[in-house]
């Protein structure tokens, strides 16, 4: 009699167990988009890269993997618990990798994309979620959305403390931003073009997210003022000399190194008188490639480069803050020595 009250136990709490499982309940996501997700999330597999990092600061033990796999000089930030996490591909993006089978064989219990919300993705998010079965929740990846994110998101995971302690210091980070901007008389902001690809012509249009720092930094984006609103596009060495910006930020390295030498990018004035900056890159670029919330940092990087009397915070401080807080691991001296090579002195 005891072992059959004890196996009447023991059923009564597995079957409870599994239904808790099942359990759903509806989220709407920043697209609008009503959807059932599990009442215990725990396997999150995420759509690209701006939601790996996301989702990474956030929660990195609720992660199946990455987008792609790490770089040696980006798993130096990362502790190798989660840098040694699997390479999943991507669903949304230019040449997205990952399939149906790969989202079934990895059985999350949702899927999370962070970035535009504009009907491509939004369609996306729909199709593979009919197509798995699975809950696909796409995020708002404007700056202005970050701290709503986090909210979001820690509320889904049952995170809320951690999810409210990053949304605070996003719209810390930001608030200050905008305070300080907001001084800055329009005479006073420069010119800027943002070079992407090896031969810096990529750049980005007014309204990209790609040159959504600079835009909160007051800057005046040269392709915005000559090409309109719009997304990446490429342009001729002629346009950008016909633009002759006072500063160029990149987030590539060689091409950075090279200009100097360059025949033709030496014609520029910014150039000339050393002004072409390179945004930190580890572990995530600081203004882009992924925009993700990786570029809250990069908001006080770029604030020195463009207003060095402005801000003159310690930027060595802040980075090993920012670093402790939301990538799980603060900075070596040495590791900051190479983030921070090239910023200029705060001028007081």
């Amino acid at each position: 009699m005891r072992r059959r009250l004890v196996g009447a136990v023991l059923l009564a709490a597995v079957l409870a167990g599994t239904s808790a499982t099942v359990e759903a309940r509806t989220v709407v996501d920043s697209a609008g988009r009503r959807v059932e997700v599990p009442d215990r999330v725990e396997r999150v597999f995420v759509a690209g890269g701006p939601a790996s990092i996301v989702l990474y600061t956030l929660a990195p033990e609720r992660m199946l993997g990455w987008s792609r796999t790490p770089s040696p000089d980006e798993r130096a930030f990362i502790p190798e618990r989660w840098a040694a996490l699997p390479a999943l591909g991507r669903l949304t993006g230019r040449g997205n990798t990952a399939n149906v089978e790969v989202v079934l064989a990895a059985k999350p219990d949702v899927i999370i994309d962070y970035g535009a919300l504009a009907n491509t993705y939004v369609s996306l998010a729909d199709r593979v979620q009919s197509q798995t079965g699975v809950p696909y929740l796409l995020f708002d990846g404007r700056l202005d959305a970050t701290p709503a994110v986090y909210r979001a998101l820690g509320d889904i995971l049952g995170l809320r403390d951690r999810g409210e302690a990053l949304a605070r210091e996003a719209e810390r980070l930001l608030a200050d931003t905008d305070r300080r901007v907001a001084a800055v008389p329009a005479a006073e902001r420069p010119r800027v073009y943002y070079a992407r690809g090896a031969r810096g012509l990529e750049t980005g249009r007014e309204g990209s997210i790609n040159v959504e720092s600079l835009a909160r930094l007051g800057a005046r984006n040269v392709a915005g003022e000559g090409l309109g609103s719009g997304n990446l596009v490429t342009v001729s060495f002629e346009q950008i000399l016909a633009w002759d910006p006072d500063v160029i930020v990149t987030i590539e390295a060689p091409f950075a190194a090279s200009a100097p030498a360059d025949p033709l990018w030496g014609k520029l004035r910014a150039v000339r008188e050393g002004r072409v900056y390179v945004a930190p890159s580890a572990p995530f670029p600081w203004l882009d490639f992924p925009p993700s919330v990786n570029r809250l940092i990069g908001l006080r990087w770029l604030g020195r480069v463009l207003y060095p009397a402005r801000f003159t915070d310690d930027l060595r401080a802040e980075t090993r803050a920012f670093y402790t807080t939301f990538y799980h691991r603060p900075p070596d001296d040495r590791q900051l020595d190479a983030l921070l090579a090239g910023v200029p002195p705060a001028r007081r």
